[in-house]
């Protein structure tokens, strides 16, 4: 494997003088290109901090990061959003789906956003993608209509959408049943091993840890494990 990203020496502190919160303390952390890593600790440990720096959306107080070669610190906000919709795809607890929209017009949206239109292209891409993720009999169902589950396997499709080398997943299955929530999982891994496309996974859930092959412990800003 060789490095997909690497972070050193992130500081993030929130606010200033007496008021300031220090949530990473000179945290350090490698990512393998292919892996699938899970990212436990307490809640307040810096993970959602962690994952949306490396999601490009935020910068550190200080530290340096490079994904791809890519020095992430330099870079302008119009370099960060290009580099963050050719690279970097998001799964969220809420999915953030459109709810008027369809299981297809949430997936394309990525793509019909950067490109000004929807393409055939795309659309056969989204409908692949849906198939996989066992949806294709709810392909043209509005959002607001489908299961947690079913939810959720329609938001990592579209993270999957611009074929990103890294998605970022910030407790994905923390609304859903285990049953649902270890269906998401077993696609998510399926992707990840037929593709190549590394994971990082915020989790509080064991089990879910348990079946990504690295497990990286955050406690106090830093990595402890």
């Amino acid at each position: 494997m060789s490095a997909l990203l690497e972070v050193r020496d992130l500081f993030k502190t929130y606010g200033s003088g007496e008021t300031a919160t220090r949530v990473l303390r000179g945290l350090s952390l490698r990512l393998e290109a292919g892996e699938m890593a899970a990212l436990l600790g307490p809640s307040g440990a810096g993970k959602s901090t962690l994952l949306t720096i490396l999601g490009t959306l935020m910068k550190p107080t200080s530290g340096s990061y490079e994904m791809l070669g890519v020095d992430m610190i330099s870079a302008d906000d119009r370099a960060l959003t290009d580099f963050r919709n050719a690279h970097i795809g998001f799964v969220f607890q809420f999915h953030n789906l459109l709810p008027d929209f369809t299981a297809l017009e949430n997936v394309i949206f990525p793509v019909a956003v950067r490109e000004g239109r929807e393409t055939p292209a795309a659309r056969a891409r989204s409908r692949d993608l849906l198939v996989r993720m066992g949806l294709a009999d709810r392909i043209d169902f509005p959002t607001a209509s489908l299961s947690g589950g079913q939810k959720q396997r329609v938001a990592v499709a579209r993270a999957l959408m611009n074929g990103p080398e890294l998605v970022l997943a910030d407790e994905p299955t923390g609304n859903l049943d285990r049953a649902s929530a270890m269906q998401v999982m077993d696609l998510i891994g399926e992707i990840n091993r037929k593709e190549g496309t590394t994971f990082l996974i915020s989790t509080h859930d064991e089990k879910i840890a348990a079946s990504c092959r690295r497990q990286i412990e955050v406690g106090d800003g830093m990595v402890t494990g």
